[in-house]
């Protein structure tokens, strides 16, 4: 039978302690790439992970969607932002979400068409959400308008967010033709 004996101070052990520690946050930024995800510190819930979670997303901001996605893509979140992605990353920002911490990193986006935006009742025109998800989270994306002279701004619909058409309503059509008979 072999006995080892060792003599330690209580400021060997806290340093051991320490180390071991330091060891287990450097094995988690290797595994994390170093980037951790930005926390969204509202009370939003940012699940997505699946349609559900998606519909229930954008419904927190008072958003009725398609229920199946118009597109899905991979894209990735560029290194280095140019001046148009550096505008819609202050966006999303403003919003409460960083894209920084996912520079370079692959994200799906899901796309869906708004079924209740104000003003578009009587208006021919399309406007989508776009969920920018990673990890099955939500981490960014926007609403916007895909016709020309459209829109685009963060889930909540701000007051001077009022579609700008060319179009008049459907309904002033249909009564102006009525006059004319």
């Amino acid at each position: 039978m072999f006995v080892y004996s060792v003599k330690t101070s209580k400021s060997k052990i806290a340093a051991f302690a320490i180390a071991i520690v330091a060891v287990v946050i450097a094995i988690a930024m290797i595994l994390t790439d170093g980037k951790e995800p930005a926390a969204n510190d509202s009370a939003v819930n940012c699940k997505a992970s699946d349609s559900a979670e998606r519909a229930a997303f954008l419904s927190q901001f008072g958003w009725k969607i398609s229920q199946d996605p118009v597109e899905i893509s991979e894209v990735i979140i560029p290194e280095d932002f140019d001046a148009g992605y550096a505008e819609y990353a202050a966006m999303n920002k403003a919003q409460g979400f960083e894209l920084e911490p996912y520079k370079g990193m692959r994200a799906k986006r899901w796309t869906y068409d708004v079924l209740n935006y104000p003003g578009l009742e009587n208006l021919t025109g399309t406007v989508q959400a776009n969920l920018l998800i990673y990890d099955g989270r939500v981490i960014g994306g926007d609403i916007c308008s895909l016709e020309q002279g459209g829109f685009i701004h963060g889930f909540e619909l701000p007051e001077d967010a009022v579609p700008q058409t060319t179009a008049p309503p459907v309904s002033a059509l249909t009564s102006e033709i009525a006059d004319e008979n």
